[in-house]
């Protein structure tokens, strides 16, 4: 998340003003050593904790699943909207009349990366039954996956075979390898989404030998087919080598949906006929602080991709819609607002009587109403402008603009604030200072969580919420936090969602009962006519009568208050000149495969 801070805390402002004065001080603001170009340096605010595909339900860890690993498709890399392609598949799959039968035939000759798990170490190829194996473990408790929740209900004897104890050895009716290449799911009801769940991490090809091998260690000791494979990892840095036993893969300009009135003057001219991934290596720096990745940016010899702090976003730039930085950084840098299909969010967990659920209809009522008086507090127009360079999309409800089921007619009332009629709401619930419970905003450490946090409870403060009951619990790392709500251990909880594809069910599942935790259900919210018309929509096809449904549910997230919606965020991303790179976040596979770093000239 971006800040502009009111006021710096003293360690920021001493950053920033270093930040500046380093900058200010000398003729241009990067290092005049030459830049090896033989490494891709991508950078990342957070670090992924493993690289087991049934683990990866952060951008972190499908970043790197999605380079290690194949799945069955992906993205065309410029194609916006966003188009699915093949990836191991041969080609998209054969369904049935009905819809419940898919039939995927997959690429014959795919190796995995030669690895001692195999006979001889040379690795084999990869073949139906791998994807057979994989969805498997990803219905294994042993395995806490994080993903089931995708395909839960809705293959024939997945969920059986899970209540029945998980035996690999038997096999699932609706899960079926023909032959060697050729993949058959039968599905208990229609589910139009299947095919986008096939392009997530949580669907890579894994070979079960390299998960006997490894065991518990196997999230640290990823095997895959996919285009790289993992040389070294720690929290603060990944390096990845090209896979050698990669298929043949070239980057076709116009197949892959380039647009020359959007895109021209990237220089993605340049990826045309390349070989996949073009640069043999790889490197992804794990930095959490904007400050310390705009200061690796600059030196010219470091990361090559970063994001504009907003502390420096007018020293930066000249203007920001449209993006244009100011002379010395645009004679380096390569720039461009990266637009969010996602949502950021704080929704409340459900599953805590102290706010959410109640089984008395009484304090079920009650709780409602103080969930209603924190949405009314809240200011989504002083984030945005502060935390955002108020660039960002707010709007109401969970489903993003340019969605089906996006509805304007809500209105504003739920994303603007108004203290007063959050006062009349506590007024209402009969709760006062006294009474009011202590709530834990959990995030994780940093200084601009410390800032959000802080912001959050100067809100609160304004409808008459003690500060003092609003409590800061800080984790180490993201992947602590993550875990802490994955075991309903938060409350308060700030999050953003990327969506795993451009369909609005994706995020309205995030409301659905039966996702719950460890589910993508985090809120933990569970109404019955929620849940009864989410299901009903998830087996039908796009059209109006599933676009009013969509609307419903929409309206019923703006009415029950499991969460406070929502902003689409736009960040102000630059990479250097000499790199040829698109960056993009949710829905996508490996970004890294298709970076490019040349020789640049010097001036």
């Amino acid at each position: 998340m971006m800040s502009f801070p009111r006021p710096l805390p003293l360690l920021g402002l001493l950053t920033c003003l270093a930040a500046v004065i380093g900058l200010t001080g000398c003729k241009k603001p990067f290092s005049d050593r030459a830049q090896d170009v033989s490494v891709f340096r991508f950078s990342d605010n957070g670090a992924p904790v493993t690289m087991d595909p049934v683990q990866s339900a952060t951008q972190y860890a499908n970043l790197m699943t999605t380079s290690i690993y194949d799945q069955l498709y992906e993205y065309k890399y410029l194609a916006r909207p966003y188009e699915l392609k093949p990836r191991l598949a041969e080609a998209l799959p054969e369904v049935s009349e009905d819809g419940l039968l898919y039939t995927f035939r997959i690429k014959k000759g795919v190796r995995y990366s030669d690895h001692e798990c195999f006979p001889g170490g040379r690795g084999r190829e990869v073949v139906a039954g791998d994807f057979v194996y994989s969805m498997k473990r990803m219905f294994d408790p042993k395995n806490l996956p994080q993903g089931e929740w995708l395909w839960q209900g809705k293959i024939v004897g997945m969920d059986e075979w899970k209540k029945t104890g998980a035996d690999y050895a038997q096999s699932i009716e609706g899960l079926r390898a023909l032959d060697d290449h050729t993949i058959q799911i039968k599905l208990n009801k229609p589910f139009p989404q299947l095919t986008y769940t096939f392009a997530m991490g949580y669907s890579s090809f894994v070979p079960r030998e390299a998960v006997e091998l490894y065991g518990k260690e196997f999230g640290i000791n990823p095997v895959g087919s996919g285009p790289y494979v993992l040389k070294s990892f720690t929290t603060k840095k990944a390096i990845l080598m090209r896979n050698p036993n990669y298929r043949e893969e070239f980057f076709n300009l116009e197949y892959e949906g380039y647009d020359p009135k959007k895109q021209s003057g990237l220089g993605l001219e340049k990826l045309d006929g390349n070989r996949l991934p073009i640069m043999d290596t790889a490197e992804v720096y794990f930095m959490k602080e904007e400050m310390s990745r705009w200061n690796s940016l600059n030196k010219g010899t470091e990361i090559h991709y970063g994001v504009i702090p907003i502390e420096l976003t007018h020293m930066v730039t000249e203007n920001l819609k449209p993006l244009k930085l100011k002379p010395d950084y645009e004679k380096k840098f390569t720039a461009m607002n990266l637009p969010e299909l996602g949502i950021v969010y704080l929704y409340f967990n459900m599953s805590n009587p102290i706010i959410g659920h109640h089984p008395d209809p009484e304090q079920n009522r009650r709780n409602l109403l103080l969930r209603k008086a924190i949405r009314a507090g809240y200011d989504w127009p002083q984030r945005n402008r502060r935390y955002y360079n108020g660039i960002a999309t707010i709007f109401p409800g969970t489903i993003p603009k340019g969605l089906d089921g996006y509805d304007e007619t809500l209105g504003n009332e739920s994303v603007t604030p108004d203290y007063e009629q959050a006062k009349r709401h506590l007024k209402e619930g009969g709760w006062t200072p006294e009474n009011l419970p202590e709530l834990d905003y959990n995030s994780v450490a940093g200084v601009r969580m410390t800032q959000l946090y802080e912001q959050f409870r100067g809100w609160m403060g304004k409808i008459g919420y003690p500060r003092e009951k609003i409590k800061f619990v800080q984790y180490a790392t993201f992947g602590d936090y993550n875990k802490a709500v994955k075991q309903k251990n938060c409350t308060l909880i700030g999050m953003a969602w990327g969506l795993d594809y451009p369909d609005a069910e994706n995020v309205l599942q995030l409301f659905y009962g039966p996702n719950g935790s460890p589910g993508s259900n985090s809120s933990n919210f569970d109404d019955p006519e929620y849940n009864e018309l989410f299901k009903k929509s998830i087996v039908m096809q796009p059209g109006p009568e599933r676009t009013e449904i969509y609307r419903q549910l929409n309206k019923m997230i703006v009415d029950q208050v499991p969460a406070i919606c929502g902003l689409s965020r736009n960040t102000l991303t630059v990479w250097h000149k000499n790199v040829v790179f698109l960056p993009s976040r949710n829905p996508h596979g490996s970004l890294l495969k298709y970076a490019y770093v040349f020789e640049d000239s010097k001036d």
